[in-house]
């Protein structure tokens, strides 16, 4: 599995739970203040519109921990597909699975502090496929098929490796269970391809940008890039505390946070729709129009929530939504929204991967099983 960069953060005690603050700690910061990207994608304004209610997002990963305490309350029994098993997805020994669920559903705690994910009010439903992250392909194609039994609208893969039958399976079975799959496009030097499931082009592929809104020097890119969110210096949970880290790992999380977002505004919205709404209201980045590079764009939350899309159906191009519905952005964003991708529909035509990437990635041998964004602690 790919790994991302990763690194613990010197711990505190607030109340009873152990948390972790980086190091040295400046006395007036939180992990809150950490965040940047909440202040980049505008999340305030966000919430304004949907904070994910009613929603239940499959997090396929190392479990999680269901007692953290930014966590609590939003964690349901889930599965364990795992060589190891015996859990209900609610053990997290890594803290991979943790930190993406943070991301997409943490709600804080006390007065203000704490991750705060982009749907705080979604579910999670952990399933854990490996202990460790260092599962094979067929056990990732096993947990997707346990996150569609859940019932899950969206299904959360901050994990990639080479292909699988099983994997290529479970992936369509998801799709016509009408879920959004969202899955990252893996780290450089790690990926030397695009991982797979994002390698198959009918999912939503994620790839990292930094705080500029530029693509990062650790995202992988190519063809089936989808959307592109932060993903450098990302603040999350971890097993019971906090980390830092790089990787498309963190992106996968907010985009499939976004997507729960949209999901619980637009309850009637199918999967396809959803992914529509959240490409045709892209910040374009790169060339005009759909690129290897950001995709369709940098993920802009307010305007997936508030943009005039028109369907699909009545429309072979995505919209155009009018800038007005743009958000106004922290000033880290230096991408301001307003020009959106215009280059075919978004979500009918997420186009497979040619087969020279396909055949190349079959062949090389550092893909024989697959690899998740989790390195070690690094100084």
């Amino acid at each position: 599995m790919t790994r991302r960069t990763s690194r613990a953060l010197a711990a505190v005690t607030v109340g009873a739970a152990a948390v972790m603050l980086a190091a040295p700690p400046a006395v007036a910061d939180s992990i809150r203040d950490r965040q940047w990207h909440l202040a980049y994608l505008n999340v305030a304004a966000a919430h304004a519109q949907s904070q994910g209610d009613g929603v239940v997002v499959a997090v396929v990963d190392t479990g999680v921990n269901a007692s953290h305490p930014d966590l609590a309350g939003n964690v349901l029994p889930g599965a364990d597909v795992s060589a190891s098993g015996g859990t209900n997805g609610q053990v997290d020994t890594d803290g991979h699975g943790t930190s993406m669920a943070s991301l997409i559903a943490g709600h804080g705690h006390g007065n203000g502090d704490g991750v705060l994910g982009i749907a705080p009010r979604a579910k999670i439903y952990p399933v854990r496929d490996s202990a460790n992250g260092r599962g094979h392909p067929a056990d990732l194609g096993a947990g997707i098929e346990a996150a569609v039994r859940s019932g899950a609208k969206v299904i959360s893969i901050s994990q990639g490796g080479e292909s699988d039958e099983r994997l290529r399976a479970a992936i369509q079975t998801a799709l016509a269970a009408d879920a959004v799959v969202v899955a990252s496009m893996g780290n450089k030097p790690d990926a030397k391809f695009p991982d797979f499931p994002a390698a198959y082009g009918t999912i939503v592929a994620v790839g990292a940008t930094d705080q500029t809104g530029n693509v990062a020097p650790i995202s992988m890119t190519g063809d089936p890039m989808v959307l592109s969110a932060p993903g450098v210096r990302i603040v999350s949970a971890d097993k019971t505390g906090y980390n830092i880290a790089d990787g498309t790992s963190d992106s996968t999380a907010i985009v499939a946070g976004a997507a729960a977002l949209v999901r619980s505004k637009y309850p009637n919205l199918s999967a396809k729709e959803v992914v529509h709404r959240l490409t045709a209201t892209a910040t374009d980045k790169g060339p005009p129009g759909r690129d290897p590079q950001y995709g369709y764009g940098v993920l802009n939350l307010v305007a997936a929530l508030t943009a005039d899309v028109p369907p699909l159906a009545s429309s072979a191009t995505p919209s155009r939504p009018a800038t007005s519905a743009a958000p106004t952005t922290g000033a880290t964003n230096a991408a301001a929204p307003g020009k959106n991708k215009s280059d075919g529909s978004p979500s009918g035509t997420i186009v497979a991967v040619s087969a020279v990437v396909v055949l190349a990635a079959v062949g090389v041998a550092a893909w024989l099983l697959l690899r998740r964004r989790h390195q070690p602690p690094t100084s």
